[in-house]
């Protein structure tokens, strides 16, 4: 074999395996971000100092869509949970690669909501984080996880038993 050969195949590995740094990191941070809240007291409430309430109210007149907020607001303790279980099984979707678009349709969604709700107003935009993170999720919505994967050996478990 040529050093061209192994240089070669290098980068086809490489390039199979791209998106696996990006999915651990989105699968972390999105379980870490969801027991965050929930192990959080203080953003458990509907009001107080750090309360996802007081969050809501901050941000609800700079929101791009202040109805949306509104909504949240109707029980904003019950959207704070809703919103901690959606992060924790996205990112436990995005680890395992279990239903990966899936998964990573459902972090873009998480993303875009709080872009255009809590981070709408930040100035200039590339100081939010949330765009990015919805930007982050959409090569995992086109590729899913191919690699080092539940889909990837459920997949290739059904090809086995139809050939």
């Amino acid at each position: 074999m040529t050093r061209t050969d192994v240089l070669s195949g290098l980068r086809e590995q490489a390039a199979r395996h791209a998106l696996l740094p990006l999915r651990i990191f989105l699968g972390v941070t999105f379980v870490y971000a969801g027991l965050d809240k929930l192990t959080d007291s203080a953003f458990l409430s509907a009001s107080g100092a750090g309360s996802i309430g007081e969050q809501m109210h901050g941000v609800r007149d700079t929101s791009a869509i202040p109805a949306l907020v509104d909504w949240a607001l109707l029980s904003p303790v019950g959207f704070a949970v809703i919103l901690a279980i959606g992060e924790i099984l996205v990112g436990l979707g995005t680890l395992a690669g279990l239903l990966s678009r899936i998964a990573a349709a459902g972090g873009a969604l998480i993303s875009l909501s709080l872009w255009l709700t809590v981070s709408w107003a930040v100035s200039p935009y590339y100081y939010g984080n949330d765009l990015i993170y919805l930007m982050a999720w959409l090569p995992l919505i086109l590729a899913g996880a191919p690699y080092f994967s539940l889909d990837a050996l459920i997949w290739s478990r059904r090809s086995r038993r139809t050939a």
